[in-house]
């Protein structure tokens, strides 16, 4: 398999550009569904150790079944797939851009939550308009070993989040230990009391929200993915999330800026406006370097061909 690597805010992206597996004709969702049954060893081997890291999003690049799309993309991390990934799509765009496919100008990708419109304004910078983001409950209490009640907002901005407003720890690099514990915790028990978002689905991100560190950005987040890890860039799904529940509660107009900035001081740059069914369509901006080009080798012999699990 051919693979290049980017970061988007310090988060990285390994894109499949070729060798990738052939998942049939179907929808994007019914690809990832196969993708899930059949190749899941080829997830594993990209991301896991020791080709990969735990801190990586996968992309596979997919003919789109939308004749607007210049391609459709599959997410996946390491632990599963992704409906949508908003570092990932910033760091596709610049991978795509740097390899000659798409040049500065407006492309749609085809995801398997939906079609994502994505600017590509320079070589590096990428604004995304992503699916549509809404709040599903506010003021949601669960009670947490160590921690006490913890009261925060359930959210959809393309992937689920559970947004707590006051964190437990400072949002500050030496933190981040303590931080994915807490998170960790807040996440099983909300598993463990039956709290899900919108059809019993599975809330797999926490976000704490806390003041910027910089003078220009309007808050601090530190993200917890599934799998274990935190989001190196702000998270466009997640900040997604944070802008769907400002727009619940009045506090941020469709067109004015919300720059989030991450828990290592990575920015990107948020606003919505609302379609004709008055849903919040969130635009993300931030940008994307290509890091590798590589070729992955997998030896037939390789105890470790599919990954360390």
């Amino acid at each position: 398999m051919k693979l290049v690597d980017s970061h988007t805010g310090g988060e990285p992206t390994r894109v499949i550009i070729e060798g990738g597996p052939d998942l049939g004709a179907g929808s994007l969702d019914e690809r990832a569904k196969v993708f899930a049954e059949k190749f899941d060893h080829v997830r594993t081997s990209v991301i896991l150790e020791p080709r990969g890291s735990d801190a990586m999003v996968g992309a596979l690049l997919c003919e789109p079944t939308d004749s607007r799309c210049v391609t459709g993309v599959i997410f996946f991390n390491n632990t599963g797939y992704l409906g949508m990934c908003g570092h990932g799509t910033i760091g596709v765009a610049v991978t795509l851009a740097y390899l000659g496919r798409i040049d500065v100008g407006t492309h749609f990708f085809e995801t398997s939550v939906g079609v994502v419109k994505v600017e590509l304004i320079g070589p590096n910078e990428v604004r995304v308009e992503n699916v549509a983001s809404y709040r599903f409950k506010s003021d949601v209490v669960v009670d947490v070993d160590g921690l006490g009640s913890i009261s925060g907002s359930i959210a959809w901005g393309g992937n689920w989040f559970f947004l707590v407003e006051k964190t437990p720890f400072e949002l500050k690099f030496e933190n981040i230990p303590s931080l994915t514990t807490a998170a960790q915790q807040i996440q099983s028990a909300l598993n463990e009391n039956g709290i899900t978002g919108a059809n019993g689905e599975l809330i797999d991100h926490v976000e704490f929200f806390g003041p910027a560190m910089s003078g220009d950005a309007d808050s601090r987040n530190f993200v917890l993915c599934p799998g274990g890890e935190y989001d190196r860039s702000p998270c466009g799904t997640g900040t997604s999330a944070k802008i769907a529940c400002l727009a619940a509660k009045n506090e941020l107009e469709p067109g004015e800026a919300w720059i989030q900035e991450s828990i290592i001081g990575s920015q990107f740059t948020m606003h919505y406006r609302r379609d004709d069914d008055n849903q919040i369509i969130p635009s993300i901006t931030g940008s994307a370097y290509v890091c590798a080009e590589t070729t992955l080798i997998q030896q037939a012999d390789d105890p470790f061909v599919h990954g360390i699990k």
